[in-house]
């Protein structure tokens, strides 16, 4: 056997990933690229696929793969996702991400990505909402006060500077932490609701990221304001049958994790009875990141944005903090031969 010469791998674990403390503009700066490299197809993407230990209304995993071929990177993300790990003090979703050289198959490097899908979460919120909601939206309405919360709110008041930031969850000591967590940082007063109702009514843009444990239609189209952007992605539908009805526009993040045959998502029955299709999907935002379809074009459309989560995004801020890292000297190297 020929002798091979030590090759070493970058870990990066949570308390590095903090200190490394990515801007939110670095956010946005390098999920747009990995939209805008998917529009161009300079990507792969793999469907995600699930493993569910015992209950899917329990908790499962998620396995997302993809390579983003400008960063000259190949990714593997497993995230659980556990309800109830607030009961353990631990948060709901957890993840480590791997990345790869994807022309020899090396592996480059293994990051917690905790922090990092929180974050890529809310920049793709951000982003679609930068694409596809009036320019002028002033009032957000945010259901759920999970893990990938904070960052929809922070990064979407980047984006806006809102006048009126509503949230609402399930457990009042819950909504309550989520609101002062984002007053303190964002500097203004974030309203705490007691119902969906007077959350969700007359928003501008509407973003909903509950945890249900099964399907359940929480969210009324009637309070859907004209020229609105509704973002829905829980793991369980929360939102009526009659909500696409209502859309002048319906963008996904990829199609190819929306389509028929795949459990989950926040808009699964929709697509299983034909009311969002590929006909009549307006297109995935990565084609409209890189200028291949048009965004929001006036100010009455009523718009819609489905995202599922995408490996590239993900791959993307894995870049971002190695890169981040090597300049700072944070990280480890570990022997991998």
């Amino acid at each position: 056997m020929t002798a091979t010469k030590p090759i070493f791998i970058t870990f990066l674990n949570g308390e590095d990933v903090a200190k490394l403390a990515l801007t939110d503009d670095e956010i946005l700066v390098a999920v747009e690229s990995a939209l805008r490299a998917q529009g161009n197809k300079e990507t792969v993407i793999e469907p995600r696929v699930h493993l569910v230990p015992e209950d899917s209304a329990k908790g499962h995993f998620n396995v997302l793969r993809g390579v983003v071929k400008p960063l000259g990177l190949a990714g593997v993300k497993v995230v659980g996702d556990f309800v109830g790990n607030f009961e353990q003090g631990l948060p709901s979703e957890m993840a480590v991400l791997n990345l790869f050289d994807p022309h020899t198959g090396m592996p480059k490097a293994i990051l917690d990505a905790t922090a990092i899908t929180d974050m890529r979460t809310g920049a793709i919120t951000a982003l679609g909402a930068k694409h596809l909601a009036r320019k002028d939206s002033k009032v957000l309405g945010h259901i759920g006060a999970r893990g990938t919360a904070y960052w929809n709110v922070r990064l979407l008041d980047r984006l806006f500077n809102f006048d009126e930031i509503r949230v609402h969850s399930r457990r009042p000591e819950s909504r309550d932490a989520f609101a002062a967590r984002l007053s303190a940082d964002l500097g203004k007063k974030v309203t705490v609701t007691t119902d969906w109702e007077s959350c969700v009514r007359g928003a501008d843009i509407v973003v909903e990221a509950s945890r249900l444990p099964k399907p359940q239609p929480m969210l009324k189209t009637e309070w859907i304001k004209r020229g609105a952007l509704v973002i829905p992605y829980g793991t369980m539908s929360a939102v009526e049958l009659s909500l696409t009805d209502i859309m002048d526009k319906m963008v996904v993040d990829d199609w190819g994790q929306c389509r028929k045959g795949l459990p989950f998502g926040a808009l699964r029955q929709h697509v299983d009875t034909d009311r969002l299709t590929e006909e009549n999907l307006h297109a995935e935002l990565g084609q409209i990141v890189a200028g291949l379809k048009p965004g929001r074009q006036s100010e009455s459309e009523t718009n819609l944005f489905w995202h599922r989560g995408l490996s590239l995004s993900d791959i993307a801020l894995g870049h971002a903090l190695l890169t981040k890292a090597a300049k700072k000297g944070i990280g480890q190297e570990l022997r991998f031969i």
